[in-house]
Protein backbone atom coordinates (compact mmCIF):
# COMPACT_ATOMS: atom_id res chain seq x y z
CA UNK A 1 0.00 0.00 0.00
CA UNK A 2 1.43 3.39 -0.97
CA UNK A 3 1.30 6.32 1.44
CA UNK A 4 -1.51 8.05 -0.42
CA UNK A 5 -3.76 5.04 0.03
CA UNK A 6 -2.55 4.54 3.60
CA UNK A 7 -3.42 8.15 4.42
CA UNK A 8 -6.88 7.83 2.91
CA UNK A 9 -7.38 4.59 4.85
CA UNK A 10 -6.40 6.35 8.08
CA UNK A 11 -8.96 9.09 7.53
CA UNK A 12 -11.66 6.59 6.67
CA UNK A 13 -10.86 4.49 9.75
CA UNK A 14 -11.07 7.54 12.03
CA UNK A 15 -14.22 8.90 10.36
CA UNK A 16 -17.19 8.84 12.72
CA UNK A 17 -19.71 10.20 10.24
CA UNK A 18 -19.46 13.98 9.79
CA UNK A 19 -16.42 14.32 12.01
CA UNK A 20 -13.09 12.57 12.40
CA UNK A 21 -11.40 11.56 15.65
CA UNK A 22 -7.68 12.37 15.84
CA UNK A 23 -6.85 8.83 16.92
CA UNK A 24 -9.28 6.08 17.84
CA UNK A 25 -7.62 5.04 21.10
CA UNK A 26 -6.50 8.26 22.77
CA UNK A 27 -8.81 10.96 21.39
CA UNK A 28 -12.37 9.65 20.82
CA UNK A 29 -14.14 12.98 20.10
CA UNK A 30 -14.01 15.88 17.64
CA UNK A 31 -11.20 18.36 18.17
CA UNK A 32 -11.39 21.86 16.71
CA UNK A 33 -8.14 22.47 14.87
CA UNK A 34 -7.67 18.77 14.15
CA UNK A 35 -10.89 18.80 12.14
CA UNK A 36 -9.81 21.85 10.17
CA UNK A 37 -6.58 20.20 9.04
CA UNK A 38 -8.33 16.88 8.44
CA UNK A 39 -10.70 18.62 6.02
CA UNK A 40 -7.73 19.44 3.79
CA UNK A 41 -6.89 15.75 3.59
CA UNK A 42 -10.45 14.76 2.70
CA UNK A 43 -10.51 17.49 0.06
CA UNK A 44 -7.96 15.57 -1.99
CA UNK A 45 -10.39 12.68 -2.56
CA UNK A 46 -13.86 13.55 -1.17
CA UNK A 47 -14.74 17.25 -1.43
CA UNK A 48 -18.20 16.94 0.09
CA UNK A 49 -16.81 15.09 3.13
CA UNK A 50 -14.17 17.80 3.57
CA UNK A 51 -16.81 20.52 3.87
CA UNK A 52 -18.90 18.37 6.18
CA UNK A 53 -15.96 18.09 8.60
CA UNK A 54 -15.88 21.85 9.14
CA UNK A 55 -19.66 22.21 9.09
CA UNK A 56 -20.01 19.60 11.84
CA UNK A 57 -17.50 21.55 13.95
CA UNK A 58 -19.55 24.73 13.59
CA UNK A 59 -22.76 22.94 14.54
CA UNK A 60 -21.39 23.21 18.08
CA UNK A 61 -20.78 26.98 17.87
CA UNK A 62 -22.25 28.91 20.80
CA UNK A 63 -24.60 31.87 20.35
CA UNK A 64 -21.79 34.33 21.19
CA UNK A 65 -19.60 32.99 18.35
CA UNK A 66 -17.39 30.75 20.49
CA UNK A 67 -16.28 27.45 18.93
CA UNK A 68 -15.12 24.88 21.53
CA UNK A 69 -11.97 22.82 21.34
CA UNK A 70 -13.75 19.48 21.97
CA UNK A 71 -17.25 18.41 20.96
CA UNK A 72 -18.53 15.33 22.79
CA UNK A 73 -20.85 13.93 20.13
CA UNK A 74 -20.87 10.49 21.77
CA UNK A 75 -20.27 9.08 25.24
CA UNK A 76 -16.90 7.56 26.10
CA UNK A 77 -16.65 6.82 29.80
CA UNK A 78 -12.94 6.10 29.60
CA UNK A 79 -11.94 9.61 28.51
CA UNK A 80 -10.84 12.18 31.06
CA UNK A 81 -11.75 14.99 31.41
CA UNK A 82 -15.07 14.19 29.80
CA UNK A 83 -18.24 16.24 29.34
CA UNK A 84 -19.36 15.87 32.96
CA UNK A 85 -16.13 17.47 34.12
CA UNK A 86 -16.44 20.38 31.70
CA UNK A 87 -20.21 20.91 32.16
CA UNK A 88 -20.27 23.14 29.09
CA UNK A 89 -22.17 23.47 25.84
CA UNK A 90 -25.30 24.89 24.25
CA UNK A 91 -28.43 23.56 22.56
CA UNK A 92 -27.93 20.12 24.04
CA UNK A 93 -24.47 19.72 22.47
CA UNK A 94 -21.87 18.94 25.15
CA UNK A 95 -18.50 20.60 24.66
CA UNK A 96 -15.44 21.86 26.43
CA UNK A 97 -15.40 25.47 27.60
CA UNK A 98 -12.24 26.66 25.86
CA UNK A 99 -11.31 27.07 22.21
CA UNK A 100 -8.33 26.16 20.00
CA UNK A 101 -6.12 27.81 17.34
CA UNK A 102 -8.25 29.58 14.70
CA UNK A 103 -7.10 27.80 11.57
CA UNK A 104 -10.58 27.06 10.19
CA UNK A 105 -10.89 30.25 8.13
CA UNK A 106 -7.65 29.50 6.33
CA UNK A 107 -8.87 25.98 5.65
CA UNK A 108 -12.27 27.11 4.35
CA UNK A 109 -10.59 29.54 1.98
CA UNK A 110 -8.44 26.67 0.69
CA UNK A 111 -11.52 24.46 0.31
CA UNK A 112 -13.27 27.23 -1.61
CA UNK A 113 -10.29 27.76 -3.92
CA UNK A 114 -10.22 24.02 -4.55
CA UNK A 115 -13.93 23.94 -5.38
CA UNK A 116 -13.59 26.90 -7.74
CA UNK A 117 -10.63 25.27 -9.50
CA UNK A 118 -12.77 22.14 -9.97
CA UNK A 119 -15.60 24.18 -11.49
CA UNK A 120 -17.88 23.60 -8.50
CA UNK A 121 -18.24 27.14 -7.21
CA UNK A 122 -22.02 27.19 -7.64
CA UNK A 123 -22.38 23.93 -5.73
CA UNK A 124 -20.34 25.02 -2.73
CA UNK A 125 -21.15 28.76 -2.61
CA UNK A 126 -24.09 28.44 -0.17
CA UNK A 127 -21.96 26.38 2.18
CA UNK A 128 -19.08 28.84 1.92
CA UNK A 129 -21.36 31.80 2.60
CA UNK A 130 -22.79 30.19 5.72
CA UNK A 131 -19.34 29.25 7.02
CA UNK A 132 -18.07 32.78 6.34
CA UNK A 133 -20.72 34.20 8.68
CA UNK A 134 -19.92 31.59 11.33
CA UNK A 135 -16.19 32.19 11.04
CA UNK A 136 -16.64 35.95 11.31
CA UNK A 137 -18.64 35.47 14.51
CA UNK A 138 -15.85 33.30 15.92
CA UNK A 139 -13.15 35.81 15.02
CA UNK A 140 -15.17 38.57 16.64
CA UNK A 141 -15.46 36.39 19.75
CA UNK A 142 -11.65 36.09 19.80
CA UNK A 143 -11.25 39.86 19.51
CA UNK A 144 -13.65 40.39 22.42
CA UNK A 145 -12.70 37.58 24.81
CA UNK A 146 -9.13 36.62 23.93
CA UNK A 147 -7.63 40.07 23.44
CA UNK A 148 -8.81 41.90 26.57
CA UNK A 149 -6.29 44.72 26.19
CA UNK A 150 -6.95 45.24 22.48
CA UNK A 151 -3.36 44.54 21.49
CA UNK A 152 -4.16 42.57 18.35
CA UNK A 153 -2.85 39.30 19.79
CA UNK A 154 -4.57 36.12 21.01
CA UNK A 155 -4.49 35.53 24.76
CA UNK A 156 -4.92 31.92 25.87
CA UNK A 157 -6.59 31.26 29.22
CA UNK A 158 -5.61 27.59 29.20
CA UNK A 159 -2.56 25.82 27.74
CA UNK A 160 -4.93 23.49 25.87
CA UNK A 161 -6.28 26.48 23.93
CA UNK A 162 -2.92 26.95 22.27
CA UNK A 163 -2.91 23.42 20.83
CA UNK A 164 0.69 23.21 22.08
CA UNK A 165 -0.40 21.89 25.44
CA UNK A 166 2.77 21.51 27.49
CA UNK A 167 5.14 23.93 25.80
CA UNK A 168 7.62 25.37 28.33
CA UNK A 169 6.17 28.79 27.49
CA UNK A 170 3.38 27.98 29.93
CA UNK A 171 5.57 26.88 32.86
CA UNK A 172 6.26 30.23 34.53
CA UNK A 173 2.75 31.63 33.91
CA UNK A 174 1.33 28.38 35.32
CA UNK A 175 3.24 28.47 38.60
CA UNK A 176 0.69 30.62 40.49
CA UNK A 177 -2.21 28.28 39.62
CA UNK A 178 -3.62 26.71 42.79
CA UNK A 179 -3.84 22.93 42.27
CA UNK A 180 -4.78 22.06 45.86
CA UNK A 181 -8.42 21.37 45.00
CA UNK A 182 -7.89 19.23 41.92
CA UNK A 183 -8.34 15.93 43.71
CA UNK A 184 -7.68 12.41 42.40
CA UNK A 185 -8.21 11.49 38.76
CA UNK A 186 -7.16 8.90 36.19
CA UNK A 187 -5.69 10.03 32.90
CA UNK A 188 -6.47 8.22 29.67
CA UNK A 189 -3.45 9.38 27.69
CA UNK A 190 -0.84 7.66 29.86
CA UNK A 191 -2.88 4.46 29.76
CA UNK A 192 -2.26 4.22 26.02
CA UNK A 193 1.03 6.04 25.56
CA UNK A 194 4.42 6.07 27.22
CA UNK A 195 4.31 8.64 30.04
CA UNK A 196 7.66 10.06 28.93
CA UNK A 197 5.90 11.34 25.80
CA UNK A 198 3.13 13.10 27.71
CA UNK A 199 2.70 16.12 30.02
CA UNK A 200 3.74 15.60 33.64
CA UNK A 201 1.30 15.23 36.53
CA UNK A 202 1.99 18.79 37.72
CA UNK A 203 1.18 20.13 34.27
CA UNK A 204 -2.01 18.09 34.17
CA UNK A 205 -2.99 19.26 37.66
CA UNK A 206 -2.74 22.85 36.41
CA UNK A 207 -4.82 22.04 33.34
CA UNK A 208 -7.59 20.59 35.52
CA UNK A 209 -7.45 23.47 37.99
CA UNK A 210 -8.10 25.86 35.10
CA UNK A 211 -11.01 23.70 33.92
CA UNK A 212 -12.45 23.90 37.43
CA UNK A 213 -11.97 27.67 37.42
CA UNK A 214 -13.82 28.08 34.12
CA UNK A 215 -16.63 25.85 35.27
CA UNK A 216 -16.96 27.89 38.48
CA UNK A 217 -17.47 30.96 36.29
CA UNK A 218 -20.24 29.17 34.39
CA UNK A 219 -18.05 29.42 31.29
CA UNK A 220 -18.91 33.11 31.02
CA UNK A 221 -16.06 34.13 28.80
CA UNK A 222 -15.99 37.80 29.78
CA UNK A 223 -15.45 36.80 33.41
CA UNK A 224 -12.71 34.34 32.48
CA UNK A 225 -10.96 36.88 30.26
CA UNK A 226 -10.71 39.27 33.20
CA UNK A 227 -10.05 36.95 36.13
CA UNK A 228 -8.25 33.88 34.84
CA UNK A 229 -5.05 33.04 36.76
CA UNK A 230 -3.51 32.05 33.42
CA UNK A 231 -3.41 34.62 30.60
CA UNK A 232 -0.68 34.27 28.00
CA UNK A 233 -0.44 35.96 24.63
CA UNK A 234 0.42 32.93 22.51
CA UNK A 235 2.69 33.66 19.58
CA UNK A 236 1.35 30.62 17.72
CA UNK A 237 -2.33 31.50 18.01
CA UNK A 238 -1.59 35.15 17.28
CA UNK A 239 0.19 34.31 14.04
CA UNK A 240 -2.50 31.82 13.03
CA UNK A 241 -5.21 34.39 13.73
CA UNK A 242 -3.45 37.01 11.64
CA UNK A 243 -3.29 34.55 8.75
CA UNK A 244 -6.88 33.43 9.35
CA UNK A 245 -8.17 37.00 9.23
CA UNK A 246 -6.33 37.64 5.98
CA UNK A 247 -7.85 34.48 4.51
CA UNK A 248 -11.30 35.31 5.86
CA UNK A 249 -11.11 38.74 4.23
CA UNK A 250 -10.02 37.18 0.94
CA UNK A 251 -12.80 34.60 1.11
CA UNK A 252 -15.40 37.23 1.93
CA UNK A 253 -14.27 39.39 -0.97
CA UNK A 254 -14.58 36.45 -3.35
CA UNK A 255 -18.09 35.79 -2.02
CA UNK A 256 -19.15 39.45 -2.22
CA UNK A 257 -19.36 39.84 1.57
CA UNK A 258 -18.70 42.95 3.65
CA UNK A 259 -15.20 42.40 5.07
CA UNK A 260 -14.70 45.77 6.75
CA UNK A 261 -14.89 44.19 10.22
CA UNK A 262 -12.19 41.69 9.28
CA UNK A 263 -10.01 44.44 7.83
CA UNK A 264 -10.15 46.23 11.17
CA UNK A 265 -9.02 43.08 12.96
CA UNK A 266 -6.10 42.73 10.55
CA UNK A 267 -5.10 46.35 11.11
CA UNK A 268 -5.21 45.91 14.89
CA UNK A 269 -3.00 42.82 14.65
CA UNK A 270 -0.49 44.49 12.36
CA UNK A 271 -0.27 47.42 14.78
CA UNK A 272 0.18 45.20 17.85
CA UNK A 273 2.07 42.07 16.86
CA UNK A 274 5.48 43.57 17.64
CA UNK A 275 4.60 43.22 21.34
CA UNK A 276 5.51 39.55 20.88
CA UNK A 277 8.98 40.30 19.52
CA UNK A 278 11.61 39.55 22.15
CA UNK A 279 14.47 41.92 21.38
CA UNK A 280 16.87 40.15 23.76
CA UNK A 281 16.16 36.72 22.31
CA UNK A 282 15.77 38.11 18.78
CA UNK A 283 12.74 35.92 18.26
CA UNK A 284 8.97 35.92 18.20
CA UNK A 285 7.94 34.67 21.66
CA UNK A 286 4.80 34.28 23.75
CA UNK A 287 4.25 36.81 26.54
CA UNK A 288 2.58 36.47 29.93
CA UNK A 289 -0.19 39.06 30.12
CA UNK A 290 -0.20 39.04 33.92
CA UNK A 291 3.52 39.55 34.52
CA UNK A 292 4.22 41.26 31.20
CA UNK A 293 7.27 39.04 30.70
CA UNK A 294 8.28 37.42 27.45
CA UNK A 295 8.74 33.66 27.60
CA UNK A 296 12.10 33.90 25.85
CA UNK A 297 11.56 30.48 24.27
CA UNK A 298 12.24 29.82 20.62
CA UNK A 299 9.65 27.27 19.53
CA UNK A 300 8.30 26.05 16.22
CA UNK A 301 5.58 28.69 16.61
CA UNK A 302 8.28 31.37 16.42
CA UNK A 303 8.62 30.58 12.71
CA UNK A 304 4.96 31.22 11.88
CA UNK A 305 5.55 34.93 11.23
CA UNK A 306 6.01 34.25 7.52
CA UNK A 307 2.74 32.29 7.45
CA UNK A 308 1.06 35.26 9.17
CA UNK A 309 2.17 37.54 6.34
CA UNK A 310 4.60 39.58 8.43
CA UNK A 311 7.45 41.05 6.40
CA UNK A 312 10.12 42.87 8.39
CA UNK A 313 13.66 42.62 7.04
CA UNK A 314 15.42 42.82 10.41
CA UNK A 315 13.10 40.47 12.27
CA UNK A 316 12.96 38.08 9.32
CA UNK A 317 16.74 37.84 9.22
CA UNK A 318 16.94 37.13 12.94
CA UNK A 319 14.19 34.50 12.68
CA UNK A 320 15.90 32.80 9.75
CA UNK A 321 19.19 32.80 11.67
CA UNK A 322 17.47 30.79 14.42
CA UNK A 323 16.04 28.48 11.78
CA UNK A 324 19.44 27.85 10.23
CA UNK A 325 21.09 27.34 13.63
CA UNK A 326 18.49 24.79 14.68
CA UNK A 327 18.67 23.10 11.29
CA UNK A 328 22.33 22.29 11.90
CA UNK A 329 21.58 20.68 15.28
CA UNK A 330 18.71 18.35 14.41
CA UNK A 331 18.25 15.89 11.57
CA UNK A 332 14.58 16.75 11.04
CA UNK A 333 12.97 20.17 11.13
CA UNK A 334 11.14 21.85 12.84
CA UNK A 335 11.39 20.82 16.51
CA UNK A 336 8.73 22.24 18.80
CA UNK A 337 11.44 23.58 21.12
CA UNK A 338 14.92 24.90 20.41
CA UNK A 339 17.16 21.81 20.72
CA UNK A 340 19.80 23.93 22.44
CA UNK A 341 17.36 24.79 25.23
CA UNK A 342 18.14 22.81 28.43
CA UNK A 343 14.50 21.69 28.61
CA UNK A 344 14.52 20.08 25.16
CA UNK A 345 13.14 16.52 25.16
CA UNK A 346 12.95 14.85 21.77
CA UNK A 347 9.80 12.79 22.43
CA UNK A 348 7.88 14.69 25.15
CA UNK A 349 4.86 16.21 23.45
CA UNK A 350 5.51 19.93 22.72
CA UNK A 351 8.99 20.05 24.29
CA UNK A 352 10.87 18.77 21.28
CA UNK A 353 8.94 16.65 18.76
CA UNK A 354 8.13 17.74 15.23
CA UNK A 355 4.45 18.16 14.30
CA UNK A 356 3.35 17.80 10.70
CA UNK A 357 0.59 20.42 10.96
CA UNK A 358 2.98 23.07 12.30
CA UNK A 359 5.53 22.12 9.66
CA UNK A 360 2.84 22.60 7.02
CA UNK A 361 2.16 26.15 8.16
CA UNK A 362 5.85 26.95 8.50
CA UNK A 363 6.61 25.46 5.10
CA UNK A 364 3.78 27.35 3.38
CA UNK A 365 4.87 30.60 5.02
CA UNK A 366 8.52 30.20 4.06
CA UNK A 367 7.56 29.40 0.47
CA UNK A 368 5.25 32.41 0.24
CA UNK A 369 8.02 34.65 1.58
CA UNK A 370 10.44 33.37 -1.06
CA UNK A 371 12.63 31.30 1.25
CA UNK A 372 12.43 28.29 -1.04
CA UNK A 373 15.44 26.30 0.18
CA UNK A 374 14.24 26.39 3.76
CA UNK A 375 10.66 25.63 2.71
CA UNK A 376 11.87 22.57 0.81
CA UNK A 377 13.87 21.44 3.84
CA UNK A 378 10.75 21.53 6.02
CA UNK A 379 8.63 19.66 3.49
CA UNK A 380 11.35 17.16 2.68
CA UNK A 381 12.02 16.36 6.32
CA UNK A 382 8.31 15.90 6.97
CA UNK A 383 7.97 13.61 3.98
CA UNK A 384 10.97 11.52 5.04
CA UNK A 385 9.66 10.99 8.58
CA UNK A 386 6.26 9.93 7.30
CA UNK A 387 7.83 7.58 4.76
CA UNK A 388 10.00 5.84 7.32
CA UNK A 389 7.63 5.82 10.29
CA UNK A 390 4.03 6.28 9.19
CA UNK A 391 1.43 8.76 10.36
CA UNK A 392 2.33 9.40 13.99
CA UNK A 393 1.05 12.23 16.14
CA UNK A 394 4.55 13.71 16.17
CA UNK A 395 8.16 12.74 15.44
CA UNK A 396 11.56 12.97 17.07
CA UNK A 397 13.65 15.67 15.38
CA UNK A 398 16.75 13.66 16.28
CA UNK A 399 16.01 10.34 14.58
CA UNK A 400 12.52 10.67 13.11
CA UNK A 401 10.91 7.99 15.28
CA UNK A 402 7.21 8.35 15.98
CA UNK A 403 5.94 10.00 19.16
CA UNK A 404 2.44 9.90 20.60
CA UNK A 405 -0.43 8.12 18.87
CA UNK A 406 -0.14 6.31 15.55
CA UNK A 407 -2.57 6.31 12.61
CA UNK A 408 -3.11 9.98 13.36
CA UNK A 409 -5.70 11.78 11.29
CA UNK A 410 -4.15 15.21 10.86
CA UNK A 411 -0.75 13.74 10.04
CA UNK A 412 -2.29 11.58 7.31
CA UNK A 413 -4.19 14.64 6.08
CA UNK A 414 -1.00 16.68 5.84
CA UNK A 415 0.57 13.94 3.73
CA UNK A 416 -2.32 14.14 1.27
CA UNK A 417 -2.63 17.92 1.24
CA UNK A 418 1.01 19.00 1.48
CA UNK A 419 3.94 16.74 2.34
CA UNK A 420 3.17 14.16 -0.32
CA UNK A 421 2.62 16.80 -2.99
CA UNK A 422 5.44 17.76 -5.38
Amino acid sequence: MDLNEAARATLRANDRGGYTVPNGQVYPFQWNWDSAFVALGFDTFDRDRAWAEVETLFEAQWSDGFVPHIIFWVDDAGYFPGPDVWAAGENGIRTSGITQPPVAATVVRMLWDSAVAAGQADTFRPRAEKLFDQLLAWHRWFATHRDPEGRGVVVAVHPWETGRDNSPEWDAPGEPIDVSGVGAYTRRDTGHLDAKMRPTKLEYDRYLALVQYGRAQGWEHHKIAVGSPFKVADVGMSMMMMRANRDLAALGTLLGKDVSAVDRLIERAEDGIDWLWDADRQSWCSRDLISGKSSGFVTSASFLSFYAGIRDATKDAATLAHFDRIGKVVKYMVPSLDPEDPGFQMVRYWRGPVWAVVNTMIGIGLAEAGHDVRAKRVKGDTRTMMNQTGFFEAYSPVDGTGSGGDDFSWTAAMWLAWAGQD
